[in-house]
């Protein structure tokens, strides 16, 4: 099984956020998959479908950004899901807004979603699809920005964007990572 967990806060303050790019990714694949993500389990909401004849499971850690690691352990450990069939989506700020840009490794570079997958996994590989949200310019504080919402002049960047992420997810489901990586990281 192929599994996608889209990192975010739950909680409709949080909706439209900058840290909330993965839950986008995953209710647009959601929606373009007819896969409803509804199940309550492993600290997550969780809808499993077939794509292609491929069974794969959408994933939305309810834990928030922070403890991101336990719904992942979780799924891990209660579905025998193997991490090398995971695919982790998150915001990244070292990625301009409108870029994504896919890893097989690397740290959490300050990301405290990923910090928290690398300690309750135990390794810094595996596959992650980095969604581009710009470092704030004006002196903003991090957590103030991260936590705001897209202004409405980047709309049509976030919407290709989330777009992207979600053609490289479907790619991934049929093809090796590393051709996945060849053919989205421009």
């Amino acid at each position: 099984m192929k599994w996608i967990v889209g990192l975010g806060n739950p909680g409709t303050a949080y909706q439209g956020t900058r840290h909330n790019v993965g839950f986008m990714v995953v209710d647009m694949l959601a929606k373009r998959w007819s896969i409803p993500v509804t199940q309550n389990k492993c600290k997550a909401l969780i809808g499993i479908g077939n794509v292609a004849g491929t069974k794969v499971a959408l994933i939305k850690p309810m834990t928030y950004m922070n403890l991101s690691g336990e719904t992942v352990r979780g799924f891990m450990d209660y579905f025998k899901a193997d991490l090398e069939d995971a695919i982790i989506v998150y915001d990244d700020m070292d990625t301009e807004t409108g870029r994504i840009r896919l890893r097989y490794q690397g740290s959490a570079g300050g990301h405290n979603g990923i910090k928290s997958i690398i300690q309750h996994t135990g390794t810094q590989t595996f596959n992650r699809i980095r969604v581009g949200i710009s470092r704030p310019t004006n002196g903003m504080i991090i957590s103030d920005y991260v936590l705001s919402n897209f202004p409405k002049s980047e709309g049509e960047l976030l919407k290709a964007m989330v777009e992207e992420s979600c053609d490289a997810a479907e790619f991934a489901l049929a093809n090796s990572f590393e051709r996945t990586m060849a053919k989205f990281n421009r």
